[in-house]
């Protein structure tokens, strides 16, 4: 197959980081528990995960063709090694705000990498949102390995047991270093400028760009959403459905894995589908989701005992993690559809400006569930993602209209 060791790598790298960066909702839920942290000092971790993201991408994404997506990687992975490390020996909430503050400043420059080699690797807009949906789609199946590798090691009788998660994840990390090092990287895009301070100004110059000022929002308000959902998932299970720990993270898993799934399947459907449609029925669908199964919450499973068996979990707690199914499709399809309008010396920039905006949108979304769930329950938290929800549907038709032809760009 054709550029398969650069694939291997890509999917290797966005496989490791997919478990370490939404970690974020089991380390809420355990800093919670463990660090007797309430949830909206807890949501603070993932302003440390997201903020680093963004300003990292505002630094290097444009000069990042000049400094080499290869080695861009190979920082990333150094870093968050010893961010586990650290974490390890810490123990303590500050130190887990610490290892999400390196995991951000690495998913900086791995996704990056990923999206810029993504527009090398593929031709035509059709492979790119196909690969793009493959990839991403990769990405939560580590998302839903997380899910049970961290309850593996939860112990009722050592409350720290957990952090030993962390020797496995830098095993990975060590895995996915050497495997990359020994893999040729040899492509080479054209910087934007000749300089970084240079590059910041011209690669800014994207901004201005219609397309993508109206991208971008959508960016915010989809990440917004499936944060909102995946980071709180956990908290939500314990406390509405009243699960143990262990089978809180589990059952949170389901969400990942039908995000992977709808995820693979878009890549398939996007050959026949235009991706307009496909974005706008999803959207739909997973706001009726929530419409439906949120008001029988308050009354289905009000005052039950707390509950350790899968066997014993209500129905209502397998459909609303479903939703991932159908909010899958819509990121790798609008990012996909933006950037394969644009020319490929302008990927590394506008996957900056991707980066930046879904990290804030990432930030907003949990931030504002969590405030939501301290002061007025679970159940009446969710129902805020509704509000993103149309307004995506707005904004896809927008960018629908305006990207239909390749979007010239003069830096």
């Amino acid at each position: 197959m054709k550029n398969l060791g650069i694939k291997i790598s890509i999917y290797l790298n966005y496989f490791v980081f997919a478990i370490l960066l939404n970690s974020v909702g089991i380390v809420i839920e355990k800093s919670i528990d463990v660090y007797e942290v309430t949830e909206s000092q807890a949501s603070v971790l993932e302003a440390f995960k997201d903020l680093p993201i963004a300003i990292v991408s505002f630094l290097i994404a444009s000069f990042l063709p000049r400094y080499g997506y290869k080695r861009a990687m190979l920082t990333g992975l150094a870093i968050v090694f010893f961010g586990c490390l650290y974490m390890v020996f810490g123990n303590s909430f500050f130190h887990t705000k610490i290892l999400f503050l390196s995991i951000g400043v690495s998913f900086a420059l791995i996704k990056l990498s990923v999206y810029s080699l993504i527009g090398v690797l593929t031709e035509t807009k059709k492979e790119h949102s196909s690969l793009m949906s493959s990839i991403e789609g990769f990405f939560m199946v580590g998302i839903a390995l997380a899910y049970f590798l961290f309850p593996a090691f939860y112990s009722d009788t050592n409350e720290n047991a957990w952090l030993n998660v962390y020797y496995v994840l830098m095993v990975l990390i060590l895995a996915s270093f050497i495997f990359l090092f020994f893999s040729k990287l040899n492509y080479q895009i054209e910087a934007t400028g000749s300089s970084l301070v240079e590059d910041l100004r011209e690669s800014g110059k994207l901004i201005v760009v219609p397309l993508v000022l109206v991208f971008i929002v959508s960016a915010f308000l989809f990440v917004m959403i499936e944060q909102g959902i995946m980071t709180w998932l956990p908290t939500f299970n314990k406390q509405i459905f009243n699960f143990n720990s262990v089978l809180s993270v589990q059952m949170a898993s389901i969400l990942a894995l039908s995000l992977a799934l709808g995820r693979f399947i878009a890549g398939f459907l996007t050959k026949y589908i235009k991706w307009v449609y496909l974005v706008i029925l999803c959207v739909i669908i997973s706001g009726a989701i929530l419409v439906i199964v949120l008001p029988q919450l308050k009354v289905d499973v009000a005052n039950v005992s707390e509950i350790s068996s899968i066997s014993d979990v209500p129905m209502l707690g397998f459909i609303l993690p479903i939703i991932g199914l159908f909010i899958a499709p819509i990121y790798p399809l609008l990012n996909s559809s933006v950037l394969s309008s644009l020319s490929k010396n302008l990927h590394a920039p506008m996957s900056g400006l991707i980066i930046i905006f879904s990290a804030l949108g990432g930030t907003l979304g949990s931030r504002i569930v969590g405030e939501l769930f301290e002061h007025i329950g679970g159940a009446n938290a969710f129902y805020f993602l509704l509000i993103p929800m149309v307004l995506l549907i707005v904004f896809v038709l927008v960018i629908d209209k305006m990207s239909k032809n390749k979007v010239e760009v003069s830096l």
